[in-house]
């Protein structure tokens, strides 16, 4: 298992952008956690991203939870990436954010960062819903959108070098050993998952779909730029 920790690329601009969204990632969970069990429900089934209320009437997600939503479906695709399962969940999501993003925001700028980032998630979370339409589980979490990040990253940056945990033991190696692994990794279990009897507990489909966004969106606002990054 490949665990990366920090990487030994310089930003070149101030990320502001990501600052801010881990920041607000951190609150909204904070704000998630001080609510009660009743309005902490309410909370996830209205701002989570339920494949049921956005490809089809809702009626199997309001069957099987037992409540309406005043959330429209498709602002859910933005607002489920601000929310998160559990404090490991977080904590793990925004490593991956801290060590990936900021490179990519000096590539693409703060304002294209933006945009980016949330196109990353959006078409993450909807390539889920394809897979899953009938779904009333709810897809929560940043990692979508940060699947798009880190190939836009190892498209920049493929020999950048990123510190990374095997198992216990600490190695150093190119972006594009430590991002191929992990995408490669997300394949196969894609691919279990869809032979699987049950619902899983993690939303391979959004990663995948948000790896290859961010790549294909990489190479399209950024192409032939920042060329002289690429020591």
């Amino acid at each position: 298992m490949f665990i990366p920790y920090k990487d030994d690329n310089p930003r070149i601009l101030v990320p502001y952008v990501t600052w801010t969204i881990l920041g607000i990632n951190i609150l909204v969970f904070l704000y998630q956690i001080l609510l009660t069990q009743e309005s902490y429900f309410t909370f996830l089934i209205n701002y989570s991203a339920i494949p049921n209320n956005i490809v089809g009437d809702g009626s199997l997600a309001l069957k099987n939870w037992g409540y309406s939503t005043w959330v429209h479906p498709y602002i859910t695709t933005v607002s489920s990436l601000f929310l998160h399962g559990s404090f490991m969940h977080l904590l793990g999501n925004m490593v991956f954010l801290y060590i990936f993003a900021d490179n990519v925001e000096s590539i693409l700028g703060h304002k294209k960062f933006i945009l980016y980032y949330l196109l990353c998630g959006v078409i993450a979370t909807l390539t889920q819903v394809w897979i899953s339409g009938d779904s009333v589980v709810p897809i929560v979490g940043a990692s979508g959108a940060i699947s798009g990040i880190m190939a836009g990253y190892m498209l920049k940056y493929p020999s950048a070098k990123v510190h990374t945990l095997i198992f216990i033991f600490p190695v150093i190696l190119p972006a594009v050993v430590v991002v191929g692994f992990w995408f490669a990794t997300q394949i196969i279990n894609g691919i279990g998952d869809l032979y699987s009897t049950g619902d899983g507990g993690v939303a391979w489909f959004s990663h995948i779909g948000g790896f290859v966004a961010g790549g294909l969106l990489m190479l399209v606002i950024s192409r032939g730029k920042f060329y002289w990054l690429k020591r």
